[in-house]
């Protein structure tokens, strides 16, 4: 308000002597009096009052219009403490890849350069849980309008060894826009009788680097922290074979940011008193997460560095936290939305959990439920969800919503998206706009979360491939979801 009054002031000050003529300004300064007699001769009264009078007409609409660009400028910034909420829009779905006979189709799509439209779309099939075989992709020239036939690729690896099977599993391939190279991360690991759970303690990741969209790499090579570090003991605390680091899933996906890091968000195994991987009681798997900090190193290859971990409390997520994803504020702090899950206790409320770190990634604060942005609480079950940072600058959230209580890991239905709150980086409520849910053909088991997504290039909406499974119903194709932001 004080500019206000100091505009005031101004005005005042110059309106009244502003608006004057020549020779009323000199009786004004020398302080003649209209009610005496010492008026001065050569001024007429009434061409003086003609004077006052516009003065203070141009006094008023001086003060009016200040008036009114303060007023304007307070509102313009109140409105700029309030984040956009309006609602997304669905405006499509369509079948994109049919599931074979026996086998479920898993499908990501990306771009394979920083410029142009030439896509990527990487299938891979699954026979069992948490086990994925037959990796093939295909391209598209056109924005995936249309698609070349589909070619074996090295994305996956299933190869018998001596010590057990051999497997490797690619994530959706990234695009580093600071020097426009894609980036895939691989799960890697020997399974010594090839049961999926044995990866929490033989899982390990590599990365590998393209500069012609992923059709060969100049780089493909384990994740090794800098340092004292070997394959076998890749980062602080991890020994492969007792414990493990993975990558986060398809929505996992690396950040880079205003310090030109590359950030990957992990889970890691936790090792126990007796040196051996840890999980409480009851719980079907249990890790921490962390984030590896990358910089891009001589040959187009990455160093690595490793954050401090994010710990749970395991009385209040069962499973301790998994399937981490990031995403950059605008005022640099970086947000980690985690996976939790109850375990399927009835007494315990399935959250998803967030923590936030205030120096680009190395350092976490403590974790804590994930609410709206007016502090309620809202129920999620132990599935993957993602953050999106798109080009209009708001960041959205992508992932399951339950109007009560979840069992563990179900129900994984109905799938929200929203904007996140760039303030306080919480969920805005106002802004959820619903993606799929069950309908009158599927049963409970639906699961809407096996997805993965991107931006459009060309129109700006989000699009989400995703494999809407529904056991025991033989219904497991993949589609394609576009949302306007």
């Amino acid at each position: 308000m004080n500019c206000l009054v100091d505009a005031f002031r101004a005005c005042f000050e110059m309106g009244a002597t502003a608006g004057l003529s020549s020779s009323a300004k000199r009786l004004h300064r020398e302080k003649h009096c209209w009610s005496s007699q010492q008026c001065h001769p050569t001024v007429n009264r009434k061409s003086f009052f003609i004077h006052i009078i516009t003065a203070g007409a141009r006094l008023l609409f001086t003060t009016l219009t200040v008036t009114n660009l303060y007023f304007s400028v307070q509102l313009s910034a109140a409105e700029n403490e309030k984040p956009n909420t309006q609602k997304l829009k669905v405006v499509s779905k369509t079948l994109f890849v049919k599931s074979p006979p026996g086998g479920t189709a898993f499908v990501n799509t990306s771009y394979t350069r920083g410029k142009g439209l030439e896509k990527m779309c990487v299938r891979f099939i699954s026979r069992r849980c948490d086990t994925f075989d037959d990796f093939s992709r295909r391209f598209s020239t056109d924005n995936g309008k249309t698609w070349s036939p589909w070619e074996s690729t090295k994305g996956g690896l299933k190869e018998k060894t001596p010590q057990g099977t051999h497997r490797q599993y690619v994530l959706p391939s990234w695009i580093d826009p600071g020097t426009g190279r894609m980036i895939v991360l691989v799960l890697d690991g020997v399974l010594p009788t090839d049961d999926p759970l044995e990866g929490m303690m033989h899982w390990k990741m590599r990365y590998r680097v393209s500069d012609d969209g992923g059709r060969t790499f100049t780089v493909d090579e384990a994740v090794i922290q800098k340092g004292d570090y070997t394959p076998d003991h890749p980062v602080e605390g991890v020994w492969i074979g007792k414990n493990s680091i993975q990558t986060s899933g398809s929505t996992g996906l690396p950040i880079r940011t205003r310090e030109e890091n590359l950030l990957v968000p992990v889970a890691i195994t936790p090792l126990g008193p007796d040196g051996k991987y840890w999980k409480p009681a009851g719980a079907y798997t249990y890790t921490d997460t962390a984030v590896l900090v990358g910089h891009w190193a001589e040959g187009k290859k990455i160093e690595w560095d490793i954050s401090e971990r994010v710990k749970a409390d395991h009385t209040k997520t069962i499973r301790g936290f998994a399937e981490p994803t990031l995403a950059e504020m605008p005022d640099g702090r970086i947000l980690m939305v985690m996976r939790g899950s109850n375990g399927g206790r009835k007494n315990l409320p399935g959250y998803a959990w967030y923590s936030v770190s205030n120096d680009g990634g190395h350092k976490w604060n403590k974790p804590k439920p994930w609410t709206y942005a007016d502090g309620s609480n809202f129920f999620t079950p132990a599935s993957v969800s993602g953050l999106l940072r798109h080009s209009n600058g708001k960041c959205y959230w992508i992932g399951n919503i339950t109007p009560t209580n979840p069992r563990g890991g179900l129900p994984r239905y109905p799938l929200f998206i929203g904007q996140v709150d760039p303030k306080n980086l919480l969920l805005l409520k106002e802004t959820l706009t619903k993606i799929d849910d069950k309908g009158p053909d599927d049963n409970e088991k639906l699961q809407l979360s096996n997805f993965s997504f991107h931006e459009d290039r060309v129109t700006g909406e989000i699009v989400l491939d995703m494999t809407r499974a529904t056991p025991s119903t033989g219904r497991w194709d993949n589609y394609t979801y576009r949302i306007i932001p």
